[in-house]
């Protein structure tokens, strides 16, 4: 019997996760080698140094607009800052649920009478930083919560305890497999010097540089001189005629799984990639990642590396990869690529990117096509925009559509001493509800070693004013000698302590100071009557 018919149509051995990682694959061949071009001008390295050219163009330009932003946000990296955020909200509906009755509480009276202070201080070099917080709820006072993190210890300052909390990042490990020996290791941290990376759980410089060295040199050199063709061609974009190279990439369909086979080998068997995979799930599982967890995340990540280098061989790319582009002025004006796959002659799904850019000093211009189609379905989403940087002014707006459904973005931006003034709308458009839209509105300055901002933000939609309900964020920065911890006299050191010391300590002084300090609280705030 047919082995199609016998697994509903589908042949054994593939999945979508497998046909979306060849699919993922195919992309990166056709474009991960751009940093990688010689100074000479052969079709195949105009085609790459455009790319190149391009990203660089773009990263250039916004550079140029958010300079200010970007001085203080690299002075923070180098300087101790401190920074105070305060936040606060209005609340006018039309009928506050009926209060004034016995025992309501009118929200828009608590909402308007409450502020939230945060006061951080950070020092990325010494890796070191704090943070203060005090609230005015409706006039109920909450002051004195502090938190002190260095790349070693946390701790932490609360109201109704003399004493700070500390719990030192090498101690939580055995703490939490004590606590439960068959969930832990013994070896968890807080991993509290990611914190202080400005990378931000990005990849490091030297993990950047391996990326591209090992892979995507690869590739650049894997792929074949005569895989590149050239030829000039007068095109139109954005209304402007353009005198255009043409450079048409096409990879067979067995030259593509050549290389995409050996991408995948070196993948399976990379230690290097799997120790890069590892601080990056460490980042993303949290203060406490599980190594079981981890170690379960490689071991399916190898098998994958594996099943795709296996599935390529029977894989369907009848037409191969094709990618063209129009280069003028050494920038990319127009792309047209595609690439049809499966795992069977009947089972293809084809993927295409068309569109046109045209990047000026002044203003920056795109219209692209992403779409799909398999036998049963097709689909295409539409990403175009129009920003606009001209005397310190801006007028931007980039659209994102798929079928009834857009999402957009309007903007408009004034610099003038430092000081910038902008409104910027997020909106939604979808049949069911109508849609609606964020506003965004405010000012921002930064002047040397300080900064400040002001940001209003509002919900607008069928149902819901503007005016009905805003949130304001104040923002001020400085830069400051140093950033003060606390020393280690009059701490409670948890990690110290064992399991039931830690549980016994709550219950018996924790808590009942907590209960009293509340009922302090609510007791000045005059909430504890009718």
């Amino acid at each position: 019997m047919d082995e199609t018919l016998n697994n509903g149509g589908k042949k054994k051995g593939f999945s979508k996760g497998l046909i979306a990682v060849i699919a993922a694959a195919v992309l990166v061949v056709g474009g991960a080698a751009a940093a990688f071009v010689l100074l000479n001008f052969s079709e195949k390295e105009k085609f790459f140094l455009a790319e190149k050219n391009t990203l660089d163009f773009i990263v250039e330009k916004a550079e140029e607009r958010y300079e200010p932003e970007l001085n203080w946000m690299e002075q923070t990296e180098s300087t101790p800052t401190e920074s105070t955020i305060e936040l606060s909200a209005e609340y006018n509906a039309p009928d506050n649920f009926g209060a004034g009755g016995f025992g309501a509480v009118d929200p828009a009276q608590i909402i308007n009478n409450s502020t939230i202070t945060i006061t951080g201080a950070a020092d990325m070099e010494n890796k070191q930083a704090t943070a203060a917080l005090k609230a005015d709820i409706g006039g109920m006072e909450i002051n004195d919560i502090n938190f002190y993190v260095t790349a070693e210890k946390l701790m932490v300052g609360l109201p109704f305890l003399e004493e700070l909390l500390q719990m030192k990042d090498e101690d939580l490990g055995g703490l939490l497999k004590e606590i439960d020996p068959n969930m832990f290791t013994g070896e968890e941290t807080m991993n509290l010097e990611n914190l202080f990376e400005g990378s931000n759980g990005m990849l490091s410089e030297e993990d950047q540089e391996y990326l591209e060295e090992e892979y995507a040199k690869m590739i650049y050199d894997e792929l074949p001189e005569d895989a590149f063709k050239s030829e000039n061609e007068t095109i139109k974009v954005n209304g402007e005629s353009l005198d255009a190279d043409k450079i048409t990439f096409h990879l067979t369909e067995d030259q593509l799984k050549e290389i995409l086979t050996k991408t995948f080998e070196k993948l399976e068997k990379d230690d290097k990639v799997k120790e890069i995979l590892r601080e990056q799930m460490a980042l993303q599982f949290g203060p406490t990642p599980m190594d079981s967890d981890i170690d379960q995340f490689i071991t399916e990540y190898e098998t994958a590396m594996a099943d795709a280098k296996e599935g390529v061989k029977d894989f369907q790319i009848p037409d191969g990869l094709t990618a063209v582009s129009w280069i003028s002025n050494d920038l990319i004006v127009q792309r047209d690529i595609k690439v049809e796959m499966g795992p069977s002659a009947d089972e293809l799904v084809s993927f295409a990117i068309k569109g046109s850019q045209l990047l000026q000093d002044t203003n920056q211009f795109f219209n692209y096509d992403l779409s799909f189609a398999d036998s049963y379905d097709e689909g295409t989403l539409n990403i175009s925009g129009n920003l606009s940087w001209e005397g310190n002014e801006a007028d931007d707006f980039i659209s994102l559509t798929a079928d009834e459904f857009s999402l957009s973005y309007e903007g408009t931006e004034s610099l003038s001493d430092n000081k910038r003034d902008f409104e910027r709308i997020f909106s939604i458009e979808e049949p069911s509800t109508g849609g609606g839209s964020l506003v965004w509105a405010g000012n921002s300055t930064y002047d040397n070693d300080q900064m400040s901002s002001e940001h209003n933000l509002s919900i607008e939609s069928p149902n819901l004013s503007q005016d009905m309900f805003a949130l304001h964020i104040n923002t001020d920065g400085k830069t400051i000698d140093s950033v003060e911890i606390p020393e280690d006299e009059n701490v409670k050191d948890l990690g110290s302590m064992s399991a039931d010391e830690i549980m016994n300590y709550f219950e018996n002084e924790v808590t009942p100071q907590m209960q009293q300090w509340m009922f302090g609280i609510l007791a000045g705030s005059g909430t504890m009557g009718f």
